[in-house]
C-alpha cells in the first residue's frame, strides 16, 4: 500500500460507531472530539474562582460570564461523557468543594473510582486487540483507523501520559502519509494544551509544521502555532498570524470562532498601527459579523480608536476578569493590562508637545496622583518618551528624532564590532 492511499477515508470508517467521537472541519476533514477543550476552558474558569490560589471573586466572575453551577457542569462531563478518573482525581484535589454537592450521584467514592479504571483498562485492551486483528487479518488503513481510535479513548478518558504515549504510536506507524502525522500531531498537542504542558504543546507543533499537508491541515495547523506562540507570550507573532486566518478559520475543535476573533483583537490591538487598526479590525468584514457578541471587546478598541480616553481605561475594567477566565489570556494578563495603559497614553502624548497633568488626568478619568505614578514608572523603563514637570505640573513630550537615534545605534553596534576584532586579532596573534 502507497503513502497516498494511507491518507484515503475508508468505507469502514464511515459507518462506524467512532464518527461520534469526530468534529467535521470546514472542508470536510476530521479532527477528534477529544479531549474537548471547552471542557478545558470550563475547568480554567474553576481553577481561577475555587481552585487552591483563585483569582476571581463571584462578582468578577460573573463579569467574566462564569456560570454558577460551573461546579456541577464540569464534574457530570468527567464523569458521565468523559469517565475519565485521572482527571475526577486532579480535580477533586485542586479544586476546593469539587466533591461537595448535594446530589451524590454527582460524587464518586474510591471503589467507583478504582471500577472506571478498571472499565478503561478493559476497554483499552479491547482496542489494542482490535489492532492485533486489523495486521493479521486486513490492510494498513485499519491498523491506522484501530490506532487512531486507541488514541482518542486514551485522550478521552485516560491520563495525559497515556494519551500522549498512544499518539506516539500513531505517528511511528510505517507508510504513515505526511497528513495522517499532522492529524495526529495536532490531536497530540491539542492533549498536551489541556493538561497545561506547554513544553509537549511547542514541541509537537514544531513537529507537525515540518511536514507538508493539504490547505485545511495546513491552515488549521497555523491556529495552533498562533495559540502557541500567544502562549509564550509572543504576542507580535501570534497578532500576525491570528489576522491572516481569520477569514478561513476550521479551527472550530481548538477554540470557538467568537474566541478567535477575541484573541486576535487584542494581539493586533497591541501591535497594529492606528490606520491598520482600523481597516483590519474594526472595519473588518469577518469581525462585523461577530462583534456585537462581544460589547466589552468592542468598546475597548473603538474607545481607543475615538480617543475616548475615558472610555478606555473604563473599558480595560470590565475586559480584566474576561482575560484571567481565559485560560490563554490569563498567564499574560498583566503584561497585556500594562502593555494597553502604555498604548492609551502614547496615543494621548504623541498629539500634544506639552499638556498638563490636571487635563491629561481629566481625559483619562484618573487623579493626578494615580497618573503621575503610572507615567512616572513607563517613562522610567524607556516606553515612553517624556518627561515629567512636577513643579509646573506638564508632562512634556520628547519626540525623538528618527535620524540621530539611527546614527547612534549605528555607532554602538560599529564600537561593538571593533571591540569584537580586536579581541579576534588578539586570539589570532597568540
Amino acid at each position: 500500500m502507497t503513502e497516498m492511499e494511507v491518507d484515503k477515508p475508508s468505507k469502514k470508517l464511515k459507518t462506524e460507531a467512532v464518527n461520534v467521537e469526530l468534529t467535521p472541519s470546514v472542508s470536510g476533514g476530521q479532527a477528534s472530539k477529544y479531549p474537548k477543550m471547552e471542557l478545558a476552558q470550563e475547568i480554567h474558569c474553576l481553577m481561577m474562582t475555587c481552585g487552591n490560589d483563585p483569582k476571581l471573586d463571584p462578582d468578577s466572575a460573573a463579569k467574566a460570564g462564569i456560570p454558577v453551577d460551573l461546579k456541577s457542569i464540569v464534574k457530570k462531563q468527567v464523569i458521565d461523557e468523559l469517565e475519565n478518573p485521572s482527571l475526577y482525581r486532579f480535580l477533586k484535589s485542586h479544586v476546593t468543594g469539587f466533591e461537595d454537592d448535594d446530589d451524590d450521584s454527582q460524587s464518586l467514592t474510591k471503589d467507583e473510582l478504582t471500577k472506571m479504571d478498571d472499565r478503561n483498562k478493559e476497554k483499552y485492551s479491547e482496542l489494542e486487540k482490535a489492532i492485533e486483528e486489523a495486521r493479521e487479518n486486513a490492510g494498513d488503513m485499519e491498523v491506522l483507523e484501530a490506532r487512531f481510535a486507541v488514541a482518542r479513548f486514551a485522550a478521552k478518558s485516560l491520563s495525559s501520559k497515556e494519551a500522549l504515549e498512544a499518539y506516539s504510536l500513531v505517528v511511528a506507524l510505517p507508510k504513515l502519509s505526511s497528513g495522517k502525522k499532522i492529524d495526529a500531531f495536532m490531536e497530540a498537542a491539542r492533549v498536551a494544551s489541556f493538561y497545561g504542558n506547554l513544553d509537549k504543546n511547542s514541541e509537537l507543533i514544531q513537529d507537525a509544521m515540518r511536514l507538508e499537508g493539504d490547505w485545511d491541515r495546513r491552515n488549521r495547523l497555523k491556529v495552533y502555532f498562533a495559540l502557541e506562540k500567544f502562549l509564550l507570550r509572543d504576542i507580535k507573532e501570534a497578532a500576525s498570524l491570528l489576522i491572516d486566518c481569520i477569514a478561513t478559520f476550521s479551527c472550530t475543535e481548538l477554540c470557538s470562532y467568537s474566541d478567535f476573533i477575541v484573541y486576535t483583537i487584542i494581539s493586533n490591538m497591541l501591535h497594529l498601527p492606528r490606520t491598520e487598526l482600523k481597516e483590519k479590525i474594526i472595519d473588518g468584514p469577518e469581525i462585523l459579523t461577530v462583534i456585537k457578541e462581544l460589547p466589552v471587546i468592542s468598546k475597548l478598541v473603538n474607545c481607543l480608536y475615538e480617543c475616548d480616553y475615558k472610555g478606555y481605561l473604563h473599558a480595560m475594567v470590565e475586559v480584566q476578569p474576561i482575560l484571567i477566565a481565559d485560560r490563554f489570556f490569563q498567564p499574560h494578563a498583566g503584561f497585556i493590562l500594562r502593555e494597553l495603559h502604555v498604548l492609551g497614553y502614547k496615543q494621548f502624548l504623541d498629539s500634544y508637545k506639552s499638556v498638563t497633568l490636571d487635563s491629561m488626568a481629566n481625559s483619562f478619568g484618573v487623579s493626578t496622583s494615580f497618573l503621575d505614578f503610572q507615567l512616572s514608572r513607563f517613562i522610567a523603563a524607556g516606553r515612553l518618551t517624556a518627561k515629567i514637570d512636577k513643579f509646573g505640573g506638564v508632562v512634556e513630550t520628547n519626540r525623538p528624532d528618527l535620524k540621530n537615534a539611527q546614527y547612534r545605534d549605528m555607532i554602538q553596534k560599529g564600537d561593538l564590532l571593533l571591540n569584537r576584532i580586536q579581541k579576534l586579532a588578539r586570539v589570532v596573534d597568540l
